[in-house]
């Protein structure tokens, strides 16, 4: 089938003249004279390009660009600016508007023609190029309170340290607090992906809800408004998020939060690696493993969790760390000691604590688990 080219010029020879000579060249034509019309035929026709000019009565090529690429079920759609503003400024403003190419007026319609197909070529490209799946390892909490989103955030931070091309998700709607942690306003990219439609879910919106953070990893931030806990019931939306998160990293890192919530065993048979914090007393343990028994029912097995230990009460109060291991039949990662100032600095910082704190012993334990991970995923330092 042929490709559509989508033209929006209020100038009614350009309209003519280049529908003609793309028609000639093979391609499905489909016009509109102004902006609005544009951005509605753009919705009913989803063509493969748009060709678009800047200078229009109603909306200009520049705010086209922007509702176009704010719109979940357009903006994949490549965008050609044509345009007889010449001024670098002019394409400065077209590129961050969000086009993929800029031509000039007057154009040799050859040149028109090698821009077009330059661009459906590298769509297409995009569109069938395989991509390498990311490595997943998703933190869980065998009851609330145990420092599961700090061990998320701060082996995610070191992670991006070593090399590797990191995406923190934290799947927690209507818990979240990383970031509260790093002080990052609105943090409530997960709440507006699960509220969409499933075709309304692709790599260009699950993009746009990323917080790049000063040390290089890139948040998926769940907000704390408690109403949103309802949007737990949204796995498919979340199974979506998961897949398109896969191909835009080297490594995922999921934050659920604690228990097992209508999400998290479907998330979890995602995952390449599961990290279980508990901390070592009785109650933690009983809760862990009925846990642990609860996921091997629904196929999760043992071999895929990894414990972190968390350690909050006196010494004297805890079980030793084989014990525990032997009694849940899993692996220990790591031990975490208790860093209760250095964790209320870090969230005052809004830092993590590998990175304000580089050089303590909670650090340092932190970076043993990530080797841990690492050698269980077989990661290659970069």
């Amino acid at each position: 089938m042929a490709e559509k080219i989508l033209i929006i010029d209020d100038d009614i020879d350009t309209l003519k003249l280049v529908g003609l000579m793309l028609e000639r060249q093979g391609y499905q034509i489909a016009v509109a004279s102004n902006g609005t019309v544009g951005i509605s035929k753009a919705a009913t026709e989803q063509p493969e390009l748009i060709l678009l000019d800047v200078m229009m009565p109603d909306l200009d090529g520049y705010e086209v660009t922007r509702r176009l690429r704010a719109d979940p079920s357009m903006s994949h759609i490549p965008i050609i600016m044509f345009t007889a503003k010449t001024m670098v400024d002019d394409k400065v403003a077209g590129f961050e508007a969000g086009v993929d190419d800029y031509l000039t007026k007057p154009t040799h319609p050859a040149e028109l023609t090698a821009h077009v197909k330059a661009v459906l070529a590298r769509s297409a490209q995009a569109r069938a190029t395989p991509i390498d799946r990311a490595r997943l390892i998703a933190f869980l909490g065998a009851k609330g309170g145990v420092g599961t989103s700090t061990l998320a955030l701060n082996v995610g931070v070191e992670l991006q340290n070593r090399g590797q091309d990191v995406i923190i998700a934290e799947f927690n709607p209507g818990r979240g607090t990383i970031g509260m942690d790093l002080n990052i306003p609105h943090p409530d990219g997960l709440s507006h992906l699960l509220t969409r439609t499933l075709k309304d879910i692709h790599l260009r919106s699950v993009e746009s809800e990323l917080v790049t953070h000063r040390t290089g990893v890139r948040l998926l931030l769940s907000s704390y408004v408690a109403k949103e806990t309802e949007l737990e019931q949204a796995i498919p939306q979340m199974e979506a998020i998961i897949g398109n998160l896969a191909s835009m990293a080297t490594m995922i890192v999921i934050d659920l939060g604690s228990s097992l919530r209508p999400h998290v065993q479907p998330l979890l048979k995602l995952c390449d690696r599961i990290v279980l914090a508990l901390e070592p007393v009785y109650p933690s343990n009983l809760v862990g493993r009925a846990l642990i028994e609860e996921l091997e029912t629904s196929g999760i097995g043992r071999h895929k969790i990894s414990l972190a230990l968390v350690t909050r009460e006196r010494t004297s109060l805890q079980i030793p760390w084989r014990q525990v291991e032997a009694d849940l039949g899993v692996e220990l990662g790591g031990i975490i000691s208790p860093a209760p100032e250095q964790a209320h600095q870090a969230s005052q910082s809004s830092s993590p604590l590998v990175v304000l704190y580089p050089e303590t012993l909670v650090s340092d334990q932190i970076r043993k688990l990530t080797d841990h991970l690492a050698s269980q995923l077989q990661l290659v330092e970069t």
